[in-house]
């Protein structure tokens, strides 16, 4: 906090008076966008995909990668989402063409929900594999380390 320390005599006797300080502090602002700074560089990556799915677990390390994968997810009522979008299978393939400008070694996560058939899961990395992408692999969730690993 910042002091005025400019002081007027009026008379002989009298105290001194200080003048108001117009000067504004912007410590608290400053902690306050550092802590919210903070707060959203951990909450983003959590934030990739909006489709609620039920991943399985797994005890797999998880990938580090630098570039963002796209993501296709399948929800228990076999609806497939393109990264937040649904799209039908026929449409599938179109689209990751078009977003990754026909790249066959672009990355693609595929997501499905572990109540679903898991020839529907085939089913959609067939059709992406038969459009010539490489790159697929199947996401899970890692088990809380609470969880105690089952023999």
């Amino acid at each position: 906090m910042g002091m005025n320390l400019s002081s007027k005599v009026v008379g002989r006797g009298s105290r001194f008076k200080r003048s108001p300080m117009a000067d504004i502090n912007v410590t608290p602002m400053v902690d306050v966008m550092l802590v919210l700074l903070v707060i959203f560089m951990v909450t983003a990556p959590l934030m990739t995909v909006g489709v609620p799915v039920d991943l399985p677990k797994t005890q797999a390390k998880a990938i580090n990668e630098k570039v963002e994968p796209l993501t296709i997810s399948v929800t228990a009522d076999n609806k497939i989402y393109l990264q937040e979008t649904e799209v039908d299978l026929q449409t599938l393939v179109p689209r990751l063409q078009a977003i990754t400008e026909a790249k066959p070694d672009t990355r693609i996560f595929v997501r499905g929900d572990q109540k679903i058939s898991y020839g529907v899961i085939l089913q959609v990395m067939g059709t992406i594999t038969a459009a010539g992408f490489e790159k697929i692999a199947l996401m899970a969730e890692l088990p809380s380390p609470k969880a105690a690993p089952k023999p």
